[in-house]
């Protein structure tokens, strides 16, 4: 097998600059399903791991997704890969080895993993489950005092110009299904026109679906420069919980781009909500957003204090549509397809029967008729 190869640390990064084909070299533990659905989508050839698929952690959906997709999955525990493969550069697989072709003395050990391999792997982790729930259960109780003046008292929103008060919004996260869940929803989004509010990535999506984004929202490192500049406005949520300037507003100030700083704790999905709550949002429609345990151990999160003390706060007015795709999914109609068929069929017939040939076949079949009857 050959192929270009793409490498990038961070796999929301490297789907941006994958093409059919390519070979994507990722440094993810415990890939998730939403990197792994992007990926997919991208048609590539491979995908090698310089981190464990599968760590044992948690069942994770990541690997699963790829190999249903038909897409070879390898692990290289050499991390000199990562300094050796350049951007673009074709490589080769062959077997267990990859070797990069502009230096064919360099090769590098792989290991496959088929779906006996995976399935195995996931049903040890499985087994652990437990324990990092009781973990995660800790963790949440012991921030959500921590956390709770700052998300149910009185928040500092930044003034935005989109007018939201009265009127339904919709907050799109890159989430499980969340592309599903939007084409689910096309017709009310068209209908009842909401203000969106995307989260990161969601604007990517929103925009391929011929949507456009009234707010984005995030730390603006996985959003796509066209969504960035679509004309949406930008809020950066810088955490408290660190002095460093986030790496989405070192991003919008170089490329000139008008936006506003929220600093605030949370999930940035935590805020999208919020901010459609204190605008006054008569309604908030949540699409792709996060609230399992295993969904928020595949984005790294050690607890979900902030998530719970959201919901609680805007509760009376949330909808969560996620999931809203599965049910009630499109089936072929074999009753609504014959009557398209006969409704189609009905003037040809009519018309094929006022033609003289029409008229003169009508005829023979009547006599014909006539003679079968009479014998």
């Amino acid at each position: 097998m050959q192929g270009v190869a793409r490498f990038d640390r961070r796999t929301k990064l490297l789907v941006q600059r994958l093409h059919a084909g390519d070979i994507a070299i990722i440094d993810h533990p415990d890939l998730d399903g939403v990197a792994a659905e992007a990926l997919a989508d991208r048609q590539i050839a491979a995908v090698v791991n310089l981190s464990p698929f599968i760590t044992g952690r948690y069942p994770n959906a990541g690997p699963s997704i790829l190999l249903r997709a038909g897409i070879p999955l390898y692990e290289c525990h050499d991390s000199n890969l990562a300094d050796a493969v350049q951007e673009g550069a074709k490589v080769t697989i062959s077997g267990n080895t990859l070797c990069l072709n502009h230096l064919p003395e360099a090769s590098f050990p792989l290991q496959r993993l088929d779906e006996a391999r995976v399935q195995q792997l996931l049903e040890l982790a499985q087994q652990r489950l437990k324990s990092e729930l009781r973990a995660f259960a800790q963790n949440t109780l012991e921030y959500l005092q921590e956390e709770s003046d700052a998300l149910l008292d009185v928040l500092a929103v930044p003034e935005i110009s989109t007018p939201i008060a009265g009127r339904h919004a919709v907050v799109v996260v890159r989430g499980e299904r969340f592309k599903q869940d939007l084409i689910a929803i096309r017709n009310y989004l068209r209908e009842m026109r909401p203000v969106l509010i995307a989260v990161d990535g969601g604007a990517d999506a929103l925009l391929e679906m011929g949507f456009h984004p009234d707010i984005i929202v995030g730390d603006m490192d996985s959003v796509g420069d066209k969504a960035l500049r679509c004309g949406a406005e930008l809020v950066v949520h810088q955490y408290t919980s660190t002095e460093r300037v986030s790496p989405g507003l070192e991003r919008v100030q170089r490329l000139g781009l008008p936006h506003k700083v929220w600093r605030t704790p949370g999930t940035s999905e935590d805020i999208a909500m919020l901010l459609a709550y204190e605008k006054g949002a008569q309604l908030i429609v949540a699409v792709g957003t996060h609230f399992s345990l295993l969904e928020f151990l595949e984005k790294g999160r050690r607890g979900m204090s902030s998530t719970f003390l959201t919901r609680l706060r805007v509760g009376d007015k949330l909808v969560d549509a996620k999931g809203v795709s599965q049910l009630y999914p499109k089936r072929f109609a074999w009753r609504e397809f014959g009557w398209l068929f006969v409704a189609a069929l009905t003037p040809v017939v009519v018309a094929f029967l006022l033609s003289p040939i029409g008229r003169d076949l009508v005829r023979l079949l009547m006599v014909w008729l006539r003679l079968r009857l009479h014998f």
